[in-house]
This record gives structure tokens, C-alpha cells and sequence, in this order.
């Protein structure tokens, strides 16, 4: 398809630098295919009522990593400054990255975070890592001279949250952001993204909804740098998914698999959840447990197998995100509730109000 279907302009005001306080305070734009009035404004604190007992809401409990590293380059006996950004770990001592600039990196070459100079020493004051391999679009594979859980501490110890260049563009990163862009199921490190519709939910609001009869279930993704990669193609076949990796477990697979069974529905807490539970179900609906990457790229004409409701928040034009939410409510419906929330005012992005999509039927 054109990538250019997938565009829209969206007023730099409507971009939210800050969550709703307190988190369940944010609005929600129900969605509702097919409906004579399928546009509703509500709130968060809604979902009490928008959903039934015996509906079961997954949520990712990956936590989001300071995966940003700043450090420089050294190549006989000059240096230069270089940024590194976290994606995807390769090993218990390499990691996945994108560089910039990452142009005149070379195979070999070391990177320095922390004390300056080059050498082979490892503590946690400084950080080396060798480029073994560079690939398109300035990724790179890292391998530190530190190791699994000392090399964690090393990163969070040199390495900045990574929020996304459209809020990062317009103010500093600062230590409310700390718990801001975190949600409160967080507990498997290793995103260098939040999933950021899990940010709306609070201990009341989840008390409310266990009370109501709506069961919780955690799965985990994390999230890749790549999500915030712009579609650099024309036509969607040609883009390439960064791989992430998940888990599903067999217990919450199995407990997904009772609710439906008993006519339940699975609603996906955020574009994350919905990618892993999708990689994980069969063509038969069956969803089973999954270890492992996934690179699913969902996009208008894909059939869904696991999900029948969505949260998520407002996504950017011409991105993955926007193509998948199409993809669950069908284009010209996803355009048009876009409009109408930015003509109501709703906040965009990762600290942005949300909408619950419901899943349009597949034509005869």
C-alpha cells in the first residue's frame, strides 16, 4: 500500500510533554466501526462500564531501560563524540544499536562512555563496547567488555531514558520522567520504549476493574528503538520491522484461551501487546505460549486471530502504529476519528490521551 494513505497533518500543539495527572485522568476516544454514531467521548476511568465481566485486558510488563549512551568514538589517536541508542539485546555482552552519526564508524573501532581515554578497562566508571558489524540505517552491533547483570548496572548507570525525539526535541528529560515513563505493571527490563498505553492505568482504576469482573494478564515485549524509526518507503511492502523480542507464558496463554471460550473478550493494552499475542495465535484462534522475536508488520488486510479490542494511544502519521490501528478499524474510519480528535483537542503520542478501538469485521 501507499504510505502516503497513511498520512495526516496534526497542529504541534496537539503533541502532549506531559501525562495526565493522575494517569486515569486522560481521555478516551471510543471507536466503534459500523455504528451510526461510532465516535464516543469518554474518559479512562470509563473503561468500568465500556467493558464487560468476563473480558480480560493484557498488559505488557516490560520496563524501559536508560538505553541512550553518550560517549566517543576512538580511532588511532583522535576521538569523536557519538550518540548510541539501545534496541534490541544480541547477547549477554552485545546489544543492537542505532549510532549517530554512525557514517564514519568502523568495524573494530571502540566506543568509550565515561572516563575518557581508550583501553580495555572494565568498571562500572567507564564502558567499552567494540563495533563488530554495521547495517542500514546506522544500526550497529556492540560488544561491551562487561557481561550480563554487571553490564545492566554499567548502562543504567551511564545511560539517559530514551524518550521520544518528539518530546525529547522540545524539553530535557527530567526525573519526573523517571516514574512518568514507566507503568505501573513494569517489571522485565530490557524496553527502550514504553508501552505506553499501559501509562493510563492506576491502582484504583485497576481495583475498580477487578472489581467489576475484568481479569489482568502480563505478557512481555520489549519495545525497540525501531518504533520510533519513521517509514522511509513509499510503498509498505518494502519497509522492514526491527525484530523485538516476547514472551507469553503458557499459564496466561491458557487463561486468554479459557476467556474466549467462554465468550469473553481480549482486549490488548497497547500496539505491543497486540503484536505479541497476534505472533503467538494460530490460524486456528488458539493462542499458545511463545518464547522468542517477532517481527510482525500489520497492516490493512490482515486478519486478526487473538484481539477483539485495542487501547492504545494516538500514533504519528505515516508510521507502523497508525497502519495498525487502520488495520484493526479499517482506514477511512481511523482518518476520520483522527480528525475528530484533533478537532476535540485529545493529546497525541506517548503522553497523549487514548482510544479503545473495536475490531471492524472482516467482509464476506
Amino acid at each position: 500500500m501507499d504510505v502516503g494513505l497513511f498520512d495526516f497533518d496534526l497542529p504541534e500543539d496537539r503533541i502532549a510533554l506531559r501525562p495526565a495527572s493522575p494517569r486515569d485522568a486522560a481521555r478516551l476516544l471510543v471507536v466503534r466501526p459500523g455504528a451510526p454514531e461510532p465516535f464516543e467521548d469518554r474518559g479512562i476511568r470509563d473503561l468500568v462500564g465500556l467493558l464487560q465481566p468476563g473480558d480480560a485486558l493484557v498488559l505488557n510488563d516490560t520496563r524501559v531501560i536508560p538505553s541512550r549512551l553518550r560517549g566517543r568514538r576512538f580511532r588511532g589517536g583522535t576521538s569523536a563524540g557519538i550518540e548510541i541508542m539501545l534496541h534490541k539485546r544480541a547477547g549477554a555482552d552485545r546489544w543492537l544499536a542505532f549510532a549517530r552519526p554512525a557514517k564514519k564508524l568502523t568495524l573494530g573501532e571502540m566506543i568509550v562512555f565515561g572516563e575518557a581515554g581508550a583501553g580495555n578497562v572494565c568498571e562500572l566508571g567507564r564502558l567499552e563496547a567494540e563495533v563488530l558489524s554495521k547495517g542500514e540505517g546506522g544500526e550497529v552491533e556492540l560488544r561491551f567488555a562487561l557481561s550480563g547483570p554487571i553490564l545492566d548496572e554499567a548502562i543504567a548507570r551511564h545511560g539517559e531514558l530514551p524518550l521520544p525525539p518528539y518530546i525529547a526535541g522540545k524539553r530535557p528529560t527530567d526525573q519526573q520522567d523517571a516514574s512518568d515513563y514507566q507503568t505501573m505493571h513494569a517489571r522485565e527490563d530490557g524496553a527502550v520504549a514504553a508501552p505506553t498505553a499501559g501509562l493510563h492505568f492506576t491502582p484504583e482504576l485497576v481495583a475498580a476493574l477487578d472489581a467489576y469482573g475484568v481479569s489482568r494478564h502480563l505478557v512481555t515485549l520489549h519495545v525497540g528503538a525501531g518504533t520510533f524509526l519513521p517509514v522511509k518507503v513509499d510503498d509498505t511492502s518494502e519497509h522492514r520491522m526491527h525484530a523485538e523480542w516476547g514472551s507469553v507464558s503458557a499459564e496466561t496463554a491458557a487463561a486468554l484461551n479459557a476467556v474466549r471460550a467462554k465468550g469473553g473478550r481480549v482486549i490488548a493494552v497497547g500496539t505491543t501487546s497486540l503484536r505479541l499475542l497476534e505472533s503467538a495465535t494460530g490460524e486456528d484462534g488458539v493462542i499458545a505460549p511463545f518464547s522468542g522475536d517477532t517481527a510482525i508488520f500489520i497492516t490493512p488486510g490482515y486478519r486478526f486471530r487473538a484481539v477483539d479490542l485495542l487501547l492504545t494511544n494516538f500514533h504519528l502519521p505515516r508510521s507502523t502504529l497508525f497502519m495498525l490501528v487502520s488495520a484493526f478499524c479499517g482506514l477511512d474510519i481511523m482518518k476520520r476519528a483522527y480528525a475528530h480528535a484533533i478537532a476535540e483537542n485529545y493529546r497525541f503520542y506517548s503522553y497523549g490521551d487514548a482510544s479503545l478501538l473495536h475490531r471492524a469485521l472482516p467482509s464476506a
